[in-house]
């Protein structure tokens, strides 16, 4: 039993149907309720919902400060390599693409973790390219006692493993892994992903139910927006958030929103995403699960991100550099994505606590139980 089998209960073309037939009583009625479901998620992502945008933030903002308080979780992501054996259309780490590749060795990760200490983070996310001989378990074997001891919270973004290897890093120090569908239409997904591991739908579909098998702390999940019709798109991520809650209670999750940004490749987005419509689904989610951890990235630009703050969202990150040794190594030439909000970790801070907030530099869960 997986997702995999509510999944292929679900029709893509009905689905898409259904969100676009919703209509302001189906939106009303959404409001109106002290707990929403998947329908009335659809209404709250449909073009009906649209007029509603300052009722669904007022609401938004009220759940997320009964819920987290007035505070605004900070991280960083470590890109350790961007070696990769997949062939994927809206990616800068292609294997198909002629960058540099570097893989960091131990004393180039000690001088980034180091510039990242100096910048006050105490929460990580390690990236890298999916390249399973080179930059696998071998790999991670040696590089998670190395950086473990300096972050109290520990995420990782990297290619799918097993069940076992899932277990295995936690008893190194992994407490997240963020693993995105990039999208949930089979035949879309098989355009942008032509050759490499990556290619295995159903596997990558079935990860975060490895990952709560293995007793990872905390599950991160999307769709990569402008692949696909995005309401749809993440109709579904609310759909596969569904199944995992109820599945796996104890494990936390979060959603992430990217939406494509330039990179080497070039690819232009099937379906564009207004900001204003960005707001909708943030606020959406938020008004389907009070509990869900929002995050938004560096992809979007910095006045959005002042802006949006308060409505719903709950972690940031900030300094982002999207290529291995960004910190303390730089070189643009390697770089997955183009970054929107250059601004450092301290002008971020400075921008959160103007807003009201409390900077959090380590993972709350973590800090409260520990």
């Amino acid at each position: 039993m997986s997702f995999v089998n509510r999944f292929n209960q679900l029709n893509w073309d009905d689905i898409s149907l259904s969100i676009y037939a919703k209509t302001a009583k189906d939106v009303e009625r959404a409001l109106a309720k002290p707990r929403r479901d998947l329908e009335d998620f659809k209404a709250l992502i449909s073009p009906a919902a649209e007029p509603y945008l300052e009722q669904m933030a007022q609401q938004s903002f009220a759940l997320t400060r009964k819920r987290f308080g007035h505070t605004m979780s900070l991280y960083i992501p470590l890109y350790l390599s961007n070696l990769c054996a997949n062939a994927c259309s809206y990616c800068g780490f292609s294997m198909e693409n002629r960058i540099k590749r570097r893989t960091l060795t131990e004393d180039e990760i000690e001088a980034e973790v180091a510039a990242i200490k100096a910048m006050k983070f105490d929460s990580v996310l390690l990236v890298t390219g999916e390249h399973e001989t080179k930059v696998g378990m071998n790999y991670f074997r040696k590089m998670l006692p190395l950086i473990k001891p300096s972050f109290n919270y520990l995420a990782m973004e990297v290619q799918p493993l097993a069940e076992q290897d899932y277990a295995e890093l936690k008893t190194l120090g992994l407490d997240a892994v963020m693993v995105y569908q990039e999208t949930y239409h089979p035949s879309t997904y098989a355009q942008h992903h032509l050759r490499g591991n990556k290619t295995k739908f159903e596997y990558r579909l079935e990860t975060p139910d490895r990952l709560a098998k293995a007793g990872i702390d905390k599950i991160g999940i999307g769709a990569l927006i402008g692949l696909e019709e995005w309401r749809t798109d993440c109709f579904f991520v609310a759909a596969h958030l569904d199944y995992l809650e109820r599945r796996y209670w104890k494990t936390r999750y979060s959603i992430s929103f990217p939406r494509l940004r330039p990179c080497e490749g070039g690819l232009q987005p099937k379906s564009v995403m207004t900001d204003k419509q960005l707001v909708q689904l943030i606020c959406a989610y938020r008004l389907l699960n009070s509990e869900v951890e929002l995050s938004l990235s560096t992809r979007e630009s910095e006045v959005f991100r002042d802006n949006v703050l308060p409505l719903g969202i709950t972690a940031m990150s900030a300094a982002s550099k999207t290529q291995p040794g960004g910190y303390a190594l730089e070189d643009s030439e390697l770089e997955q994505f183009e970054i929107s909000d250059e601004r450092s970790a301290s002008r971020v801070e400075a921008m959160i606590r103007s807003k009201g907030f409390d900077p959090i530099w380590r993972d709350w869960h973590s800090a409260y139980s520990g």
